[in-house]
Parts: structure tokens; sequence; C-alpha cells
């Protein structure tokens, strides 16, 4: 955007409420998130099960997780760069419009049982995961330094409400599938759709002023460059971004297995649809209470908090892989690990990013996030043939160990530069 363009908006950040712009950004972020939230919660669960009958072998059941992580990865630049041209409000919109054609996609690839094509549709339903993690960033475009985390969070939570809602509206899904003549799996991918269009719309007519744009006109420290913008502790950044990218592997790998495990022991879909709506739960109901703790006892202290929560909630499904009620207690501790280091992690990157930078590194984030999510759904399917979900559940604790022995060895040397950065 050209210095011609900003002066308009820098005139405007001179005379604004910059906490009631906060606070319209992130109650405008919330309800995106909880449209945005049906539209992935309704599909999320299906698709191992419809993949899997799609391409004939279980070994392909995991390819809905990783093609939507995929997707979301790919997303995650072109989105960025997107934000840092034109502000988050386009960058938003388009992406959860790319998320509604994937579902129409994916309904037209089981009708016509062509697997290939189920993948592309798997893909661009990811583009969705790519919004609400740069929706979670957007709600610290113009937070005061010390709410990062809380505000963050909250639009984290926020995904709750239609996360949980879309795995249980499979019911309504097959009326919708037998009242038009689709295959029964697929009618909540026209749920998927409807609520997907519904947040762009709001996006794009409720999200302004635009923050990113309303950021960069606000006062900046002057050692910091806008044009280039600043990345403070690098090597803490770097820890960060691998907290964030390890336990979205170990979350993907575990849960995008369960419904298999589960439909495998004779489990309905009823059952599956329960745990899973249990499980996202786990990862969005109590963000806000890790967002305090990431802005009151520090990020890093908060990213082991939730490698705790990844060690109990994999110890629970390998001993209780049998029990479906032990399962879904071993998924509700996986999704609280997810949300205590993404939440902590991703006000960290926050904290340590500046200027035009800002996006830059937070593409890069996301990105890194979804690839390590893809690999993490990519090996699930076949770990889970060879050694069972047992053993799936054992290899990733191996991860966790990775992140605590990284957050031990590397992240207290640098504690010192993690506090905020001055905006």
């Amino acid at each position: 955007m050209s210095n011609s363009e900003f002066r308009p908006l820098a005139r405007a950040a001179a005379s604004v409420d910059r906490e009631a712009v906060q606070r319209r950004t992130v109650r405008v972020l919330v309800a995106g998130q909880v449209l945005g939230g049906i539209g992935i919660g309704s599909t999320l669960s299906i698709g191992a099960v419809l993949a899997a009958e799609i391409s004939g072998s279980e070994a392909w059941s995991g390819a809905a997780a990783t093609l939507s992580t995929l997707g979301a990865a790919a997303a995650a630049i072109p989105l960025a760069r997107l934000a840092q041209r034109l502000g988050r409000r386009p960058a938003l919109t388009v992406g959860v419009l790319a998320a509604a054609s994937g579902a129409i996609v994916t309904v037209i690839a089981a009708a016509l049982v062509v697997f290939p094509l189920l993948l592309l549709g798997f893909g661009l339903l990811g583009v969705g995961a790519a919004v609400n993690l740069q929706s979670r960033f957007a709600a610290t475009d113009v937070a005061s330094p010390d709410r990062r985390g809380r505000d963050l969070s909250l639009v984290v939570w926020s995904t709750t409400i239609g996360a949980v809602l879309g795995p249980n509206l499979f019911g309504p899904g097959e009326l919708i599938a037998k009242a038009f003549g689709m295959p029964e799996l697929t009618g909540s991918f026209v749920i998927a759709v409807s609520a997907q269009v519904a947040a762009a719309a709001v996006y794009l007519i409720w999200l302004h002023p635009d923050p990113y744009l309303l950021s960069r006109t606000l006062p900046q420290p002057p050692e910091i460059a806008r044009e280039h913008g600043a990345v403070r502790a690098r090597s803490l950044v770097i820890f960060a971004i691998t907290a964030i990218a390890i336990s979205h592997a170990v979350m993907v790998s575990v849960m995008s297995m369960t419904p298999v495990h589960l439909v495998h022991h004779g489990a309905s879909l009823t059952i599956v649809g329960f745990t899973i709506s249990l499980h996202i739960a786990g990862m969005f109901a109590l963000s806000p209470v890790f967002g305090w703790l990431s802005d009151r006892v520090g990020r890093i202290r908060t990213i082991l908090l939730g490698q705790a929560f990844f060690a109990l909630g994999l110890s629970v499904v390998a001993f209780g892989e049998l029990d479906p009620a032990l399962v879904t207690v071993g998924l509700v501790f996986l999704g609280l690990g997810w949300s205590a280091s993404t939440v902590s992690g991703s006000a960290l990157v926050a904290d340590l990013v500046t200027g035009a930078a800002r996006t830059r590194v937070q593409g890069r984030t996301d990105l890194v996030m979804n690839v390590a999510g893809a690999g993490g759904g990519a090996l699930a399917g076949p770990v889970l043939a060879l050694v069972g979900y047992a053993g799936l559940a054992w290899s990733a604790g191996l991860f966790v160990l990775f992140v605590v022995a990284a957050a031990v060895l590397v992240a207290p040397r640098r504690a010192r530069l993690a506090e905020p950065a001055p905006r």
C-alpha cells in the first residue's frame, strides 16, 4: 500500500479509540470463528470415514486430515501476503470462501466416487483452518502488550461453539443428504458451505477499521523501521514456532486416527461425533484461561503446561485404547495440551515480531505448523496399521519430550528477551 493510501488511515488513527477498535475487532473475529468452526467441525470427523470408504482402504483414512492440513499450509503464506498488502478483511474473506468451495468439491467427489477429487476438496477445506489461525493473530494487531495472550485466546476460544456443534450435525446432515439424493456422508458438507459463506459476510461487512492496516499507522519505536519490521530474539521465535508445530502434529496424528479406531471397534458415528466434540472442546473451551496464564505466569511455562497435558492424554489413550470412555478422556487432555501450547506459543511470536515483519513471520508460523500437522496425519495411518492405536500414542510422546527438552535447555537462556516489545 502506498504512502498516499496510508495518509487517511494515519489521520484516522490519530483520533481513534484504540481500545474500542480492539473490542469491535475481537467481537467480529469471534463471530467469524463461530461460523467457521461449524464449517470445520461438521466435516472434520466424517472426513476420515469418507476417505476410507471412497479409497477402499483404512490406510488412506488419514488423507482427510493430511490434505486439510496441507491446504492450510499452502494457504498460510498467500493469506499472510494478502493481509500485508490489503489488510485482514480481504484475506479472511477470501480464505473462508475457498473453504466453502472445498466443501462443494468434496460432495461432487463423493457422488462421482473419485478419490483424487476428494483429496482436492479436503485441501480446499483446509484453507478454513488457515483462516482460523490468521484470525488469532489478527486479534493481536492493535491489542495492548499485556493483553495479547488474553485477546488471542478469546478468538481461539470462540471456535469452541461451532467446532463442538459441528460434529453433532451428522444427524441433520443425513437428513439433508436424503432430501437431496446426495451420498450418505456428504450432508454435513452442505452445512459447511452455508457456515463459511456466512463467515465471509461477517468479515467483509463488519471488520472495519481493518486492524492490521490500522496497526501500521500507530506510533512505532524509532529503532524499528516500518518497511522491514523487526524480529527480536530469533532463537526464541524458532523455539515458539517449533513448539506450536510439534504440538499440532501430536494432536493431529492421534485425533485423525481416533474415528477409524473407534469405528473399527464397533463404535457408532454418534459416539465418534461425541468423542471428537469433547476433544475439540478441550482444544478451545479453556483457551482464555491459558491466554490469561501466558500473560501472567509466562509464555514458556504455559507451553510446558501444555506438554504436561499431552503426556497425560497420550498415556490415557495408550492404556485405555479399548475403552471408548478412556479414549475420550485422553483426547480431551490432548485438546488441552494443544490449546495451552498454541495460545502461548502464538502470543510469544506476537511479542517478538513487530512492524511489517509481523504478517510475514506469522504466515511462516502457520505454514510450519500445518506442514508438521500434515506430516503427523500422513504418518498416523501407516503407524496405526503397523503398531496399533496405543503404539501411535507412545510414538507421539517422543515429540512431546523433544519440546520439553527444548524449553528446558534453550528457552530459559533467552527468557529475558521474551518480554513484549513495545508497539
